[in-house]
């Protein structure tokens, strides 16, 4: 199982709003066929792991490991358990069950229907967390939200900028700044205020790493913000929310939003969208209203080595950290909204 988490994993920032699966196939305790979901609307794991078995009359005397139950309808592709169950494969092990509407157990009344051994709940916990943002959404119907920031030693976020004083003020290690590429890619979604725009003008993009671009959020209530700005390049579609205009371009829409309730009505307009999960990158005004309104599963502070003295206060986690990570001079903290 932990060879089917290790493939699943593969395919993050791929596939969703699937889930990451992988899947093995073993004979007499050899692995002879292995696979994943490689991505949205492509074949699923178990599908590429029984095509990739060279010998295909050997899966009849097969044990198929998978970390999440298989589907038993159809949708972009077709049912999991009928393949199968066509190809005789006599036994299943299953990390932790599909708790979404269009499966939720029948995958495995399926197999178990048509005489099947099925062995469930292996490395249940290990499996459920590799899909946190998945399980997380078809329970809430909400993305699975992230708050990063990066802060000095004494507990600020950007210094005092003069009047018209643009650019951004970097806190962390370029190596750090890497890893936070590697995090947007992860996402469906990025989002910022409008203060983030103006003062760093950021691309909110993969640039430094190989993966999909998110989908950009800006919010900009009364559209300040003028179209030069990278966040509005071709690179990524993006959302502007305002309270003014409701609008579509060619890369660009305008979500018009009443002010009170731009969080809520942003986030139920998201998950309409399919999106899962979303990464929050401030500014602080912005990251600190979705700790106000307790909107938030987890929180990623990078903590710098420089020294500030005085400037924008960080916003603050009123929580024990879950885990600290040294990387060069750099430490990241991360919190879990438990």
């Amino acid at each position: 199982m932990n060879r089917c988490l290790e493939l699943a994993s593969k395919g993050s920032g791929k596939v969703s709003p699937n889930p990451l699966v992988g899947c093995v196939i073993v004979y007499q305790n050899k692995i002879i066929g292995e696979g994943f979901h490689q991505k949205y609307g492509g074949n699923h794991a178990e599908v590429n792991a029984i095509n990739s078995v060279k010998n295909q009359e050997l899966l009849a005397a097969s044990i198929l490991y998978v970390n999440l139950e298989p589907c038993s309808h159809f949708g972009k592709t077709p049912p999991c358990c009928e393949l199968i169950v066509r190809k005789k494969i006599p036994k299943i092990v299953i990390g932790c069950a599909d708790v979404s509407s269009k499966v939720n157990g029948s995958g495995v009344a399926f197999l178990k229907n048509h005489n099947l051994e099925v062995t469930q709940n292996v490395l249940n916990e290990k499996c459920k967390k590799l899909n946190i943002r998945f399980f997380h959404f078809q329970k809430t119907q909400i993305p699975y939200i992230i708050l990063k920031w990066a802060q000095t030693k004494d507990g600020f976020i950007d210094k005092i900028r003069e009047q018209n004083q643009k650019g951004i003020n970097w806190i962390t290690e370029k190596e750090t700044q890497i890893i936070v590429h590697k995090w947007r890619s992860e996402e469906d979604a990025i989002l910022v205020g409008r203060k983030t725009i103006e003062n760093d003008n950021p691309e909110l993009t993969v640039r430094e790493y190989t993966g999909l671009n998110p989908l950009r959020i800006v919010i900009d209530s009364n559209l300040k913000l003028k179209l030069k700005h990278k966040v509005f390049n071709n690179d990524a579609p993006t959302v502007i929310v305002n309270n003014l205009l409701e609008k579509k371009t060619k890369n660009l829409t305008y979500l018009k939003i009443k002010k009170e309730d731009t969080i809520i009505t942003l986030l139920t307009y998201l998950a309409q969208k399919n999106v899962m999960s979303i990464i929050i990158e401030g500014g602080a005004e912005t990251i600190n209203r979705f700790i106000e309104l307790n909107f938030w599963n987890e929180a990623r502070v990078i903590l710098g080595n420089q020294v500030y003295q005085s400037g924008l206060k960080a916003p603050t986690i009123n929580k024990r950290y879950s885990k600290l990570q040294t990387l060069n001079k750099d430490t990241i903290i991360t919190y879990l909204n438990d």
